[in-house]
């Protein structure tokens, strides 16, 4: 954001000036980047639980080898 350094009587704001202002405080965002942060999160959370079944799969599978033997 862009500070501007601008005279301000306060005795004389027309509406015009009272308006830039205020647009000026009025933050926005790109909704593509909040959409690609969400693709982002559901791809992560994905892999972690893929990750986190191969892993349990693969204990439950020792513990099945090693109570036969």
């Amino acid at each position: 954001m862009k500070k501007r350094s601008r005279e301000v009587n306060l005795l004389d704001i027309s509406q015009i000036e009272h308006r830039s202002v205020r647009s000026d405080k009025i933050k926005t965002t790109d909704v593509n980047i909040l959409l690609n942060r969400v693709r982002m999160t559901k791809k992560t959370e994905l892999r972690k639980r893929i990750i986190f079944l191969s892993l349990l799969l693969f204990a439950i599978t020792l513990v099945g080898v090693f109570s036969l033997i």
